[in-house]
């Protein structure tokens, strides 16, 4: 996918600056946010902060000077798009400690009654050479009543058209978002999958086809798609913008970490998700050949823009040799940069997230177990702390 730059032809005499405070879902509480749209998004921002409970602290036209508002100013609710003087409100009592994650989205739709969104896009992720079929697809969900809303690391399920062999309607499977809470185009309204199709050979020899990655793929644009969740809280990020995030992912298991690496280094994200991150990230992507990573060009756009925050390392297994002379794994690059890894597990601030096939799991397990006695550490003991700390999150399949 390209990496994104900012919408062209829009004059500096036709945007606004809006400043809000309030809280988003996986953000600190007490955010205060500044917003830049145009005339005709205006609405739709006005509706969105309406609808998360965030006050406006001001809103004037681009290039008549950016406002700042006080630190402790009274702000006032959302009220309309054509609210340019916002009157000041009672300030907010003090809110109780909540618990972490607890206002995420879950199950808006379920399967008994699911949105119904329209495909904008579908398109490859594979460069000629590839093995296989992964494609790239979106969904609007501007049409939603109440707002499918989202945060990173969660899942949709889809229910696929048609029926079963036993004339039933097939049932949902579950996929890992692939865009940011704000989705690919920043409007709030569309969700991403990173999807691959299923294929392999029965015990008779034939080909088979999986029913649900098959529909999507050959989706065409309009196309409505039956849609439920979004459900999970395995994977979401920590609220801790100086944190520290090491990425395992092999195929398209990268679509969580497409969501994080996202919301941590693409410029419009940073400007508008209220989460500035100053930790380190580190990405392992495991891919049988180089035509087969995904988001590469993405990934080393951002490598190269963060050099001090993000870190990009690749385990091409038909292509490059372990130490052994054998192939090329995540968990032998695990077992190249054990030294590092465990430096960052000892620091507390440190989430470990991987994601993939549940293949992965054993040859991961091992490599830590093996790095860890390198440093005197029993990972059987480590492991299981670590998950109770919700510092070790895994979503396999």
């Amino acid at each position: 996918m390209r990496v994104s730059i900012a919408a062209a032809g829009q004059s500096e005499s036709t945007m606004f600056t809006v400043i809000a405070s309030g809280r988003q879902a996986g953000s600190r509480a007490s955010v205060i946010q500044t917003y830049r749209v145009c005339l005709q998004q205006l609405s739709a921002l006005f509706k969105r902060l309406g609808a998360s409970g965030a006050n406006i602290l001001a809103v004037t036209p681009a290039g008549s000077g950016d406002p700042t508002p006080p630190a402790a100013a009274p702000s006032a609710p959302v009220a309309s798009a054509a609210a340019a003087d916002v009157p000041p409100a009672k300030p907010a009592a003090s809110t109780p400690k909540k618990k972490p994650h607890g206002k995420v989205p879950v199950n808006t739709y379920k399967p008994k009654n699911p949105f119904v969104g329209k495909v904008t896009e579908n398109y490859s992720l594979l460069k000629d050479g590839a093995i296989g079929r992964v494609q790239h697809i979106t969904f609007d969900l501007s049409a939603g009543n109440p707002q499918l809303e989202y945060v990173e690391g969660q899942s949709i399920g889809i229910i696929p058209d048609g029926v079963d062999a036993k004339g039933k309607p097939h049932k949902l499977r579950l996929y890992s978002i692939a865009s940011t809470r704000h989705g690919d185009n920043y409007q709030d309204d569309t969700v991403s999958l990173c999807v691959r199709q299923l294929e392999y050979k029965n015990e008779a020899g034939e080909q088979i086809y999986g029913v649900c990655s098959t529909f999507l793929c050959d989706l065409e644009p309009g196309s409505d798609v039956k849609i439920t969740g979004p459900v999970g809280k395995e994977m979401l990020l920590p609220e801790d913008e100086d944190a520290n995030i090491i990425m395992l992912a092999t195929g398209t298991g990268i679509a969580p970490m497409r969501t994080y690496i996202r919301r941590m280094f693409e410029p419009r994200e940073r400007e508008a998700n209220g989460y500035t991150f100053r930790g380190k990230a580190w990405l392992f992507m495991g891919a049988p050949k180089t035509a087969n990573l995904l988001y590469d060009e993405d990934f080393l756009h951002y490598e190269k823009t963060f050099p001090d925050n993000f870190r990009y390392t690749k385990a091409i297994s038909r292509e490059q040799q372990n130490t052994k002379g054998g192939r090329m794994y995540i968990q032998d690059r695990v077992l190249e940069h054990a030294d590092e890894i465990f430096g960052m597990i000892e620091n507390p601030k440190t989430h470990v997230y991987m994601c993939g096939l549940r293949g992965m799991e054993p040859g991961i397990d091992e490599a830590m177990t093996a790095a860890a006695a390198a440093k005197g550490l029993d990972w059987s003991k480590l492991r299981p702390q670590l998950k109770k700390a919700d510092r070790w999150h895994v979503e396999t399949y």
